[in-house]
């Protein structure tokens, strides 16, 4: 694979794990602003988790394709894959099902599970597996 693939898959590997952590930190503090500003409640109708993955998912996709042709690591396409589903499932079954507690605690799971896929897909792209 040339240096300018590498180099894009970092990018998108980088990028997904700021998206990842995006989406810990909104599902973290949401709840206490709705909390301490009821206020603000009426924004979570727009349920930003949608708007979120319509953004995180093709980013994902992308990155991993790119690193796996370049480490072949299947075990992080599972885990990357893992962590799309639980984000999705979170975030339109649960919430639609469940409430938005299920849906907070499954899109932050989802997302340390996309983000950790990413930090591995990023690091073997950039070093190589460990010998």
């Amino acid at each position: 694979m040339d240096n300018r693939s590498s180099r894009s898959s970092d990018i998108l590997d980088r990028a997904a794990i700021a998206l990842s952590g995006l989406c810990l930190v909104h599902c973290l503090l949401l709840p206490v602003i709705i909390v301490g500003l009821p206020l603000l409640a009426q924004f979570n109708a727009t349920h930003f988790h949608v708007q979120m993955l319509i953004v995180v998912v093709p980013v994902s996709l992308f990155a991993f394709t790119l690193g796996y042709r370049q480490h072949g690591n299947k075990t992080i396409i599972a885990w990357g894959t893992a962590g799309i589903a639980i984000m999705f499932i979170g975030g339109t079954l649960a919430h639609a099902n469940y409430g938005i507690l299920a849906d907070s605690l499954l899109t932050m799971a989802g997302s340390i599970t996309l983000a950790t896929a990413h930090y591995y897909n990023n690091r073997l792209t950039r070093h190589g597996p460990a010998r």
